[in-house]
């Protein structure tokens, strides 16, 4: 009881100096009179009277319910999950006095500034789809340049200084984003391309490749934008998009470990409008893999400067009035200035950073059903849920959104299908064999059985855990290894792999990826062409195991 009361007489102390200082002020260019000053000291007495009850009730709660710390413990013991806290944020909210029914003018602040908190910290969640894309699409033409003709490829595979999440480094990669503001957009596909067009809220328009509509054989697909009324010639693969920008996303298979064929493949491709090819702008391919790019979101207030400019762009979806109506009490609405002033700007830069931190915890423990792929070992899955759009049978899942956007990009059926030897699969860990969260200054070891079910290839790459992109090690551009390797395998045709700041003692160097102390990493398997031992689940890798 002692270290409670100890504690309210702190509180009050604290307390009445901030009464004090407001209670007494007066401007400095004047003196108040006898009067003025006698019924200032008054209300302030007032004021720390009514501030000493409402301490002593608040704090003497809090004491009856606090577990008292004994003489010589370290501290008062944490409260049981799902129990409040002593002194907890909620309680606080719930105890701010009202007066006869009305509220004080400081509660009245703090539950507009809480409700302010609360709205933002939600549309920052419910806006990862499509910020993610958006700072993808920032972060490229920043360095790459902008327009429908501009299509940048990796063409020496996209390494650790493309900050993007969870890319893939052994394939090449090709992405640009069309803007179709001006009308359609017809794009023409090499054969033997795999990629896929989504909106910018990420919501799949077409699969392209042998999951598309031209299964493998190439093509030209005509992209619509919201609210085109005119008629759709024939000869394309015709697709409608909800927003006015769309998201092109190309990958190439390595051939022998070299990406010649890939790279030659996907400068095949023209982008043009519609009617005008023979006057649109020449293609252009930059080689992404030659200039650093930041494509990461940002967890500050400029998130929401981004979104502003996104619903000024984007057609309005009455689905989304209720969201909408959240952002307007941020002050973002479109067609509106937007000028967040000194406490919103303050409000929004926490909210970005909790949302953030919220989102991560979503993806990196389970609290999702579904989450966990084996009951046995530490493996999640890489996409949860099996829906491209995230939707279940009466409701749309935002915690597998949310969990799935903090880390990755690009959605399509192609990716939720379970096809043996269709599409790719991809188990990935965050915790080692023990339940820990994977750290780099540690050392680690994956064993993998033989008969890897991947009939094209598999590979394994480290991502940070601050940002989900590839794991950025001084004097390592590729975070990853693949099959197409030149690999040391057991003799039984299984294979170990290694992880930590510094090669372990007799590791094969072919077989090691490096980490960076001070910094948490997870894994991720992808299986190109997945067997049905992966389906069936009679093949699974082992967990990673730290070295001691």
């Amino acid at each position: 009881m002692r270290n409670c009361i100890v504690t309210l007489m702190d509180a009050r102390r604290r307390r009445f100096a901030d009464v004090g200082a407001r209670g007494g002020h007066v401007p400095k260019d004047r003196k108040p009179g006898a009067d003025e000053e006698r019924n200032g000291r008054n209300r302030m007495s007032k004021r720390i009277t009514a501030v000493a009850a409402a301490s002593a009730l608040l704090l003497a709660a809090a004491c009856e319910d606090r577990p008292q710390t004994p003489v010589g413990d370290a501290g008062p013991r944490p409260a049981a999950a799902g129990e409040a806290a002593p002194g907890d944020h909620w309680r606080e909210l719930a105890d701010m006095p009202f007066d006869g029914g009305y509220p004080t003018a400081e509660t009245s602040q703090r539950l507009f500034d809480e409700l302010d908190f609360q709205r933002a910290v939600q549309v920052y969640l419910w806006a990862l789809p499509a910020m993610n894309i958006d700072a993808m699409r920032r972060g490229s033409e920043a360095v790459f340049g902008a327009g429908n003709h501009v299509l940048p490829v990796w063409k020496d595979r996209l390494n650790s200084r493309t900050r993007v999440t969870t890319p893939n480094s052994d394939v090449v990669y090709a992405m640009s984003y069309l803007d179709l503001t001006d009308g359609p957009v017809v794009v023409e596909v090499p054969p033997r391309l795999q990629g896929l067009f989504d909106d910018f809220w990420h919501r799949p328009i077409a699969d392209v490749g042998l999951v598309g509509p031209d299964k493998g054989g190439g093509g030209k697909y005509l992209l619509l934008p919201p609210g085109f009324d005119g008629a759709e010639p024939p000869g394309y693969f015709t697709f409608r998009s909800a927003t006015y920008r769309v998201f092109l996303f190309w990958r190439g298979f390595l051939v022998d470990g070299r990406t010649d064929d890939a790279v030659e493949l996907i400068e095949q491709t023209r982008v043009y409008p519609l009617g005008t090819k023979d006057a649109a702008p020449e293609m252009v391919f930059p080689n992404a893999s030659a200039e650093p790019a930041d494509m990461l979101l940002p967890h500050d207030a400029s998130y929401f400067r981004m979104l502003k400019e996104f619903i000024d762009l984007e057609p309005v979806d009455r689905e989304d009035f209720a969201m909408r109506g959240m952002m307007a009490t941020l002050g973002i609405v479109r067609g509106e200035p937007f000028e967040p002033d000194a406490r919103m700007t303050r409000i929004l830069d926490r909210a970005a950073t909790v949302a953030w931190k919220i989102a991560s915890v979503q993806r990196y423990e389970r609290r999702v059903p579904g989450t966990k792929r084996y009951e046995d070992r530490q493996y999640d899955e890489g996409f949860i849920g099996g829906s491209e759009v995230f939707e279940g049978d009466t409701y749309l899942n935002l915690d597998t959104r949310t969990a799935f956007f903090r880390f990755a990009y690009s959605s399509s059926p192609g990716m939720v299908v379970d096809m043996v030897g269709k599409g790719s699969k991809y188990p990935l860990t965050f915790k080692d064999a023990e339940g820990h969260f994977l750290m780099g200054g540690k050392s680690y070891t994956l064993h993998m059985p033989k008969d890897i079910p991947a009939e094209n290839f598999w590979a394994v790459t480290l991502y940070d855990a601050p940002t989900a992109a590839g794991v950025a090690k001084p004097g390592q551009m590729i975070p990853s290894v693949n099959s197409q390797e030149s690999l040391e395998y057991n003799a039984d045709g299984s294979i170990d792999l290694y992880f930590g700041p510094d090669l372990p003692a007799g590791a094969p160097a072919s077989n090691y990826i490096g980490t960076n102390d001070g910094e948490g990493f997870f894994v991720v398997i992808r299986l190109y062409s997945p067997g049905e031992t992966y389906f069936d689940k009679t093949w699974r890798p082992d967990d990673v195991v730290e070295l001691r």
